[in-house]
Parts: C-alpha cells; structure tokens; sequence
C-alpha cells in the first residue's frame, strides 16, 4: 500500500479530466474507484476538491490517498517474458519521443510469409509507459546488425520519416571486406534496380541498371579504409549516402571487395577460410535530428561475432575516427 504523496501535473499530460487523469497513471485502479476517491474528498487539486468531470492542467498539484500497489506487469498480449525480456534487452537508446536498438544478427526487422518471429512483431513490448507500441522509421537486413530507429508517437514517426527521406541523418556503418580497397577512401555511385522476378524479400536481389531502366534508383556510397590485415581482409567505414536496397553490399562486390559472410553478393577474390560465417556488417552509428529539437547521436556496440573477427584480424576499434571527414559538405 503507496503512502499519501502530492503529484504535479506534467507537460506531456496536457489538459485532462481528473477521472482520466488518474486512470492513466495509476492503471491498477477502477473507474468505480476513481469515483469514490473523488466523491469523497480523497484525491484533491491544488487542495481543492473535484469532480470526476473537472480539468487539471500541467503545473496543478493533485493529492493522491493511498493505493494498493499495481498487480506485477504481465506480458503484451500475444507475447512472452521471454520475447519481453529479449527485445528490451536491445534497448540502447530511450527518451519521449525515439527508442533506438541494437538489433543483433540473425533476425528480421519486419515479417513475411517464411518469418515467424521478427522486430516489429515484438514492438509491443517496448510501450513501456506509452499508450500504443513504438513505430519502425527504417529498416536493416536480417544479417545486419545495428542501430535502428523507432518512433514512440505518430508526430516523432512523421517527423523521423521526413529526416529520412530528405537524408538528414547520418549512418555509419562498419563492415569487414575481402581484400583491401584502393584507393583507400572513396565514393561509388551507380544505377541499379531489384533483378526482376523475384518477390520474395529473402531472395531478392539488387543488379546494376541503367539510368532509364524501370525501377532505377540512384545509389551513393562513401567508403573509407580503417585498418588492414595484410591484404587479406580490411575494416572499413560505410556511409550510405541514399537508402537503397542491399545498397552496400552491392558496391563492396561490384568494386571486388564484397562483405565477408555474404551469402548473396560475392566477388572473385577468395574469402579466408576463418571469415566465412555470419555477415561482417554492422550498423554502428546514427546522428539525426531530433523530433523534440537538438541532435541525436547513438552508437552500438558491435555483435560478439564481429568483435571475435577483429580480436583475429588483430583490428581494434578503439582507433576508430571520423572517416569522412574529406566529404563533409558533399551529402
């Protein structure tokens, strides 16, 4: 049983009925019972008391009587503390407005006609003190591991598209390629298109096109060396200027440097023995601007199997460094 505690109204709370007020913060408690403390004086605004129809507004201060604890939370439903536990475990980044996870490698962010268990069908675990399950505002591929975005409203979720789509975020992301590339930074820019054909997601394709070929898009890559391993594998620095589909994956092969551990897009130099296995890319980091002002910055941690790699390759993230610095104010 709570003691009796004083309670300011917030800012996000806006202006709300009393009754609903108190529902919305305390979901132990039932309308009957919200009645019957209101009625009898028991719950007071600025020491006055009301009626369950009365309006409170941000700074007011409401008295609260005592109040049996809440039952412990259960599950969404449809979900198990199992599911609950795993996708909070990926939580690195929350406020208000934008959670953003590190999605670890082996899953997929949304479902389709093979995939049973994927991200956006555990979202209704991360509500947390919200009303409705966050919204996916980008997406990764099953392999990839990484940051990924989630609006926690439908006005984060329009803001959050909008910088998306204009390109006002900035993604870094960190792969291990075969080989080493020359020169050691550069961009790569092509057209290409899904290969025709093919409608199931996990087996699509991206090919080379031209500029006039039906479902041509524009893709822009920037890449910079971080550090080799005696020419056989190198870290690299990934920044997709556009958002395309398998986009970096794609250039790395084109260029004869593809991604280690990519069962799709390979290219003709041989990949060491010791690298083949699960994708070597990870989406490190993400700047954007965020919904309720400023700028935010988050970085994931890299998947255990990517820090096995650079323990092997003798790489070490710790000198890491802004890359690009050659390409600012080209984007």
């Amino acid at each position: 049983m709570r003691s009796v505690e004083t309670v300011e109204v917030g800012e996000d709370d806006g202006v709300a009925r009393i009754d609903r007020w108190l529902r919305r913060r305390y979901p132990q408690l039932t309308q009957g019972q919200v009645e019957k403390m209101l009625r009898t004086g028991q719950v007071r605004v600025d020491g006055a008391r009301v009626k369950a129809s009365d309006r409170v507004c941000p700074g007011q201060s409401v008295r609260i009587p005592p109040l049996p604890d809440p039952p412990p939370a259960q599950p969404p439903e449809g979900m198990t503390r199992k599911d609950e536990d795993f996708i909070r475990s990926l939580v690195i980044h929350r406020d208000d407005d934008v959670i953003v996870l590190n999605k670890p490698p082996g899953i997929a962010v949304q479902g389709g006609p093979k995939t049973v268990r994927h991200i956006d069908g555990l979202l209704a675990g991360l509500k947390f003190d919200a009303e409705k399950k966050p919204k996916l505002v980008h997406r990764l591929d099953r392999d990839t591991s990484g940051c990924l975005v989630l609006a926690r409203h439908p006005r984060a979720a329009a803001f959050l598209g909008e910088a998306f789509r204009d390109r006002d975020t900035d993604k870094i992301y960190w792969a291990i390629v075969v080989g080493s590339p020359r020169p050691k930074i550069g961009e790569l820019r092509s057209w290409i298109r899904k290969a025709p054909g093919v409608h199931d997601a996990d087996r699509e394709m991206m090919q080379r096109a031209l500029q006039t070929d039906e479902g041509a898009v524009h893709a822009i890559t920037q890449y910079a060396l971080m550090s080799e391993a005696g020419g056989r594998a190198a870290w690299l620095a990934l920044r997709p200027v556009t958002g395309r589909t398998h986009q970096l994956r794609f250039h790395m092969a084109e260029m004869g440097h593809a991604i280690a551990g990519d069962p799709k897009y390979k290219c003709d130099r041989p990949t060491p023995n010791d690298l083949n296995g699960a994708l070597q890319l990870h989406a490190r980091a993400i700047r954007m601007p965020h919904p309720s002002g400023g700028e935010l910055k988050v970085i994931a941690k890299l998947p255990a199997h990517m820090v096995h790699t650079f323990n092997l390759l003798g790489f070490d993230e710790r000198e890491a460094r802004d890359p690009f610095a050659p390409f600012e104010g080209t984007r």
